[in-house]
């Protein structure tokens, strides 16, 4: 089919239709994800009555579905919507609002509801477990024997709770990891730069750099460059402007207060709300619907070639207002690693997509990531602002980054500890798995699977120290047992063809970080996960499928 035959039949409309058995499939689905009413909901009620509103129902069929709106998800709706397309993003998480006088997303000292999904307890870095009320937030932590895994549960899914680095791996890296089924001087040379543009993204300028908030930043630098490393500058995809707001007491501190991971009330990350995604809409092609959970997919039975995606449309508290089965033409998975992997394993399991390939479910990694900790050397006056100012790169045994990170709080003097997110470009590899007793699929992460990478950050971060290491090391100084960068399950190249078509199937798609090969090189993989999806995307719609 030309383009023009992929645009013109993408446009067509028909009835619903149903699959035998697939109110069971999608059941069995369902029962892995059990939510308990939140006691302060009528507090969240008040303080955000947006996400409470009448949510929207998409159509019973239609031309293209989208499954999540994260990096990927965002980018492929925004694509075919210009394309002439009609979509529809599916988004398991609420549509938040952004305020520079209100606080709409929750702290992260002491989180609430609003912070995570339907969790009742948060193990973060520093390994203390906080209580929290079940609530539809916007962090999902997916815990697994041996790692947890942070993935965003919102609409613009990452880009609301990363930290808003954006970095370009370099080629060695890159190709280690892709194994030539990506070309890197494309990458580099066309979807990097034109991620770059449509994000906006630079490094922190002098005058954010050279405020109080940033404080830890300078002694950071100062640290690393006193150990013979040269701090190099991250982009990032912050509203500069807003930040000064924030400086100059024109808006309530988000990012200059260590705000980040559970969302900027003021807007102060650019995140997908405010770029991919309203220009989808903006094309009036596509639409998003904010508390639908895609439970099950499906091939359609009959030779129509069409896909069947049972959903539960979900309140905020995770009270269950309805149940569908939708239909589409073309499906686009873009759930997240975790998401979409789940979704094709457990479809091949049951029989719901027969044809699946024994590459699904396989390939997923952590990115090598390591929370690290070490000493200011002095106390500060002052919080930790959030931006990441710098990295350093190490070659000297496995290769290993350090960005430059934060530690929240909003105490009046820093509490002295330099915070790294360190990546080790590591192989260390797992594989998702269906459990036919309860419906769920699990990851099998290795025994001690982050040793390696853990000890080889732990290296550098101690190269770096300038006071003396002690003996019996604090829990929290060098920390593998999550990561905020799942990447794999659904490889490009193998559980898909080298532009995300999953082997087997046609109209089926893998547009998200679940087609990254278990790491991006060293870096954060959000600048990645685009530059392909802009990739992919754009060879989709050009070949008409």
């Amino acid at each position: 089919m030309d383009r023009r035959g992929f645009v013109k039949g993408a446009g067509l409309t028909a009835t619903m239709l149903g699959l035998a058995g697939g109110s069971t499939l999608a059941a069995s689905a369902a029962r892995a994800q059990d939510y308990s009413p939140s006691p302060r909901a009528s507090v969240y009620r008040m303080l955000v009555p947006e996400i409470f509103a009448p949510l929207p129902d998409p159509a019973d069929h239609v031309p293209a579905i989208v499954i999540g709106s994260g990096f990927g998800g965002a980018i492929t709706a925004l694509r075919l919507s210009e394309s002439g397309t009609q979509v529809a993003v599916l988004e398991r998480g609420s549509r938040w609002p952004n305020d520079p006088w209100r606080d709409i997303f929750s702290d992260e000292t002491i989180p609430d509801g609003r912070g995570f999904w339907h969790r009742h307890t948060f193990t973060g870095a520093t390994r203390i477990p906080v209580q929290i009320d079940s609530f539809g937030g916007v962090l999902d932590v997916s815990s697994y024997p041996g790692i947890d895994v942070w993935r965003g549960a919102c609409v613009g899914g990452g880009s609301v709770v990363f930290t808003g680095v954006m970095i370009e791996p370099e080629q060695r890296f890159f190709d280690h990891v892709f194994r030539g089924v990506v070309d890197y001087h494309e990458m580099r040379e066309v979807y990097y730069p034109k991620v770059r543009k449509m994000l906006r993204l630079s490094p922190i300028p002098d005058d954010i750099y050279e405020s109080l908030a940033f404080a830890h930043s300078r002694t950071w630098d100062e640290q690393v460059r006193a150990a013979g490393y040269t701090p190099q500058r991250i982009d990032s995809s912050w509203n500069w402007n807003v930040i000064r707001d924030e400086l100059a007491g024109r808006s309530l501190p988000s990012a200059t207060i260590g705000r980040s991971n559970l969302g900027n009330s003021n807007g102060a990350k650019f995140d997908l709300n405010q770029n991919y995604l309203r220009y989808a809409e903006d094309t009036g092609c596509a639409q998003i619907y904010p508390g639908h959970r895609v439970d099950a997919i499906a091939e359609e039975p009959g030779a129509s070639g069409r896909y069947t995606v049972y959903v539960t449309k979900l309140a905020p508290t995770g009270e269950v207002l309805r149940t569908r089965t939708l239909t589409c033409d073309m499906l686009f998975l873009a759930a997240g690693s975790i998401g979409t992997s789940e979704l094709l394993v457990r479809a091949r399991a049951t029989g719901a997509l027969p044809n699946l390939n024994e590459h699904i479910g396989e390939g997923w990694g952590s990115n090598g990531d390591v929370a690290l900790a070490r000493p200011a050397g002095s106390l500060q006056a002052g919080t930790q602002g959030t931006v990441s100012a710098s990295r350093i790169l190490d070659e000297s045994g496995a290769p290993v980054s350090l960005d430059n990170w934060f530690v929240p709080g909003v105490t009046p003097l820093d509490i002295g500890i330099l915070g790294s997110l360190g990546m080790v470009l590591d192989d260390t590899r797992s594989r998702f798995v269906y459990n036919p007793t309860d419906g769920r699929v699990d990851l099998q992460w290795p025994d001690n699977g982050a040793a390696d990478y853990l000890a080889r950050a732990r290296e550098v971060n101690d190269q770096v120290t300038s006071t003396p290491i002690p003996s019996n090391r604090p829990p929290w100084e060098a920390d593998a047992s999550f990561t905020p960068h799942p990447l794999g399950g659904t490889v490009i190249g193998r559980a898909t063809d080298p532009y995300g078509r999953v082997r087997g199937y046609r109209g089926l798609y893998v547009m998200d970080g679940a087609a990254v090969p278990g790491s991006t090189g060293t870096v954060n993989p959000s600048l990645t996960i685009c530059a392909l999806a802009e990739r992919n995307i754009e060879e989709i719609i050009r070949s008409g499928g």
